[in-house]
């Protein structure tokens, strides 16, 4: 094994001065410093705002393109990748294909550590090639210190085919502007652990991510106002819920809207047109269509 390279310059590899003597402090202490370490996760985020913008206009397009988006990622980056792609189906009712997670390693990478696959480059270009990447698709690498070979190898790939590129990374971009076509560069510091970059760096990552997920369905009409309408009833809870949210939006009580649930097979969009709108389900459904989905438009169209 060769000699690996030094990353101490690396903010997420620096020791904080704030817990240098960690393992002195009683137990409210530590947890009070890890809580305000946290609180200041927020703001390192909202200052990359303009840049989470610039990558979800991205998602957008891929989405309308009928691409997808798809993270890649080693360790707890792939780990957090994986977990929002798998929330966007039950939540959007969406296609699993249409936002995937890469971890280095493969599911057994999930629970637990598959040594050096994150160090080839190769393997993170072959991941994307394996799901057949086109132009038409998005690829956020997420790598904490900026340097696991193999999301940059698996960006250089996405570029090479011409997919839209983001790299979210927890340290500065200097040096990186060459590895995707928006860097989101989240400084949050160094950890309460040494390195530890599941704590701080974890946290903006999964922040980053519900916030890229969530407002790119929101654009492609997924929601009605806060609302998440675009839900399909499957079992026990979804009907529940579904049926509050007819209820609520179209002034039923609940036992109502769970009849008129019924009749479309648990389409909350389909339901609330044949109410507010007084179409049978396949015209409301054909509406939908006609509209991209977009329940607003449909309400609020003239004729």
């Amino acid at each position: 094994m060769n000699i690996p390279k030094r990353r101490g310059h690396l903010i997420t590899e620096q020791r904080n001065p704030r817990s240098e003597d960690l393992d002195r402090k009683p137990l409210a202490e530590i947890l009070a410093l890890i809580n305000d370490e946290d609180a200041t996760v927020p703001g390192a985020v909202r200052r990359v705002l303009p840049r989470i913008e610039a990558f979800v206009e991205r998602v957008v397009v891929s989405f309308r393109a009928g691409g997808r988006l798809i993270y890649v990622g080693a360790g707890t980056s792939g780990r957090l990748g994986v977990l929002d792609a798998a929330e966007c189906p039950p939540t959007y009712s969406v296609s699993t294909d249409l936002v995937q997670g890469i971890i280095a390693g493969g599911d057994p990478a999930l629970t637990a550590s598959v040594e050096g696959v994150e160090d080839r480059p190769q393997a993170g270009a072959e991941s994307l090639e394996a799901l057949d990447l086109s132009s038409r698709d998005c690829v956020l690498g997420i790598s904490a210190g900026s340097t696991t070979p193999f999301v940059q190898g698996a960006l250089a790939y996405a570029r090479q085919v011409g997919a839209a590129t983001g790299l979210l990374v927890c340290t500065g971009e200097a040096g990186l502007s060459d590895q995707a076509d928006v860097i989101i560069p989240v400084v949050v510091g160094p950890e309460v652990i040494t390195g530890s970059t599941r704590m701080k760096a974890g946290t903006a990552t999964k922040l980053v991510l519900n916030m890229i997920t969530t407002t790119a369905m929101v654009k492609i009409n997924k929601t009605y106002g806060n609302v998440m309408v675009d839900l399909k009833a499957l079992n026990d809870k979804l009907w529940d819920r579904g049926s509050r949210i007819v209820a609520d939006l179209a002034g039923l009580s609940h036992e109502e809207a769970f009849e008129l649930l019924k009749r479309t097979d648990g389409e909350v969009k389909t339901a609330l047109a044949m109410q507010l709108r007084g179409w049978g389900a396949q015209e409301s459904r054909r509406r939908l269509q006609l509209a991209d989905g977009s329940l607003r438009q449909v309400l609020e169209s003239v004729g």
